[in-house]
């Protein structure tokens, strides 16, 4: 393998760690860099703070080439392109929290041999802003790129070897060059590359403003179903063949046609509020994100009202909920379906039991009052309802005649339509999915 540039991480989050440990796969040397002084050592100990299928297999296969440290000349001595995927949270207002990215700008030398490349979402003019930032520090020779990730959870590993797309937005220099060349194995032939990714070389605004529309399109998307299948149950259509049906036009495609108990995770959501903001503080008021964020906080709640059809008041009865993380192959809670369920239900009076094969350690330190089970059989034992909540694999081979032996009542409410309805009602159970009449 021929040698490769080495580069910085900065940040060894979810963004960050994926990032270091496919450019190590690539050949470069990565210098990961964390403030969390615990985290960096237990990464050198080989502890993988995070759950994504295939990534503590590759940081193991590439130790040699992934150097952990809290001090950010580490990677500055080391490389001259440092990636910075540190955390961009929501405040109260809804404005993208951009404090740990400052903190990064600050830490920045004066140098005219080195860029930030920007992984962390932020909103469109933080390039603008922080190009701002070096000049009044001193620090004008010090350059910029953005470059956002595309990852999704629970394929991240698949998604940063195997991408659509790269987005590089630059001035046009040195800096730009250089990302796009780190990325040339993952390009298209007609990038020089032999993967499938297009390259979209770009401005630096324009780069920024990339990420938040393509996740504030995916979340209309879900929400847009999600308000289909609330028609369809009022209707008697099976919105699985309403999506099917839309989904083989070209046009639409049938990804993220899959209705639900609304999305989450620490991308759409969060994205979506930022670009709302974003256009609100600039004066325009985008009405349409408006109603995909209230569409997803109802669609959370519409379960309640599902139960309450079948058990009538939920006080003292005992509801079970299978899945807790935010999506399959993940142990993220960030805005899970869960979160707001559980609360919703304690609220009614219900007894809540839950089991996540992953995200248990997780939602302990966000769920209180619920009953952590030891497995799916020991969650729905004496249960009067089953909630399905995220479709984890172990949940849709379920032994649905055994299930029924279990619980004490008979309500299956499939909060992603995962389930096989016919299996359910097999074993003289009641099921209930989203948006099939």
């Amino acid at each position: 393998m021929a040698e490769r540039e080495p580069i910085g991480v900065i940040g060894t989050g979810y963004v960050g760690l994926v990032t270091a440990a496919g450019f190590a796969e690539l050949g470069s040397d990565v210098y990961c860099i964390d403030i969390d002084a615990g985290k960096i050592e237990r990464l050198k100990q080989g502890e993988i703070p995070i759950y994504e299928p295939g990534l503590t297999e590759m940081i193991a296969r590439n130790r040699e080439r992934m150097h952990f440290s809290t001090d950010i000349p580490d990677a500055l001595d080391n490389a001259r392109l440092l990636f910075v995927a540190v955390g961009t949270p929501p405040t109260y207002s809804g404005d993208a929290d951009l404090s740990a990215v400052h903190a990064v700008v600050g830490a920045m030398p004066a140098s005219d041999r080195h860029a930030l490349v920007m992984k962390s979402t932020v909103p469109c003019g933080t390039g603008k802003n922080i190009k701002r930032l070096f000049e009044e520090q001193g620090k004008s020779g010090f350059r910029y790129v953005s470059c956002p990730e595309f990852l999704k959870e629970g394929s991240a590993i698949d998604d940063f070897l195997q991408p659509d797309r790269v987005v590089v937005g630059d001035d046009g220099d040195w800096a730009g060059d250089a990302v796009v060349e780190l990325y040339r194995p993952l390009l298209t032939a007609e990038h020089g590359g032999e993967g499938p990714g297009e390259l979209v070389r770009t401005d630096i605004a324009s780069a920024e403003m990339v990420k938040l529309a393509a996740n504030a399109f995916l979340a209309t998307k879900i929400s847009f179903i999600n308000e289909i299948a609330n028609v369809c149950e009022e209707t008697g259509a099976d919105v699985l063949e309403v999506a099917k049906g839309m989904g083989l036009d070209s046009r639409i495609g049938p990804k993220f046609l899959q209705p639900g108990i609304g999305f989450g995770g620490s991308c759409f959501p969060k994205d979506v509020t930022a670009l709302k903001q974003l256009a609100g503080n600039s004066g325009y008021h985008f009405q349409l994100l408006n109603s995909v964020i209230e569409v997803n906080e109802l669609q959370k709640r519409r379960v309640i009202g599902k139960l309450e059809k079948h058990l009538g008041p939920l006080v003292g009865k005992r509801i079970a909920l299978l899945g807790l993380a935010f999506k399959p192959n993940t142990d993220d809670m960030r805005e899970a379906s869960s979160l707001v369920l559980s609360a919703r239900l304690q609220a009614a009076g219900a007894l809540v039991s839950a089991f996540d094969p992953i995200a248990e350690d997780e939602a302990r330190k966000l769920i209180q009052g619920v009953r952590f089970a030891e497995d799916a059989l020991d969650a729905l034992t004496d249960a009067d309802a089953l909630v399905l909540v995220t479709e984890w694999d172990e949940f849709r081979s379920l032994d649905w005649t055994q299930v029924a032996r279990l619980m004490a009542g008979t309500t299956v409410i499939d909060g992603r339509n995962a389930l096989d309805p016919d299996a359910v009602r097999g074993a003289g159970l009641t099921y209930e999915g989203i948006g099939r009449g």
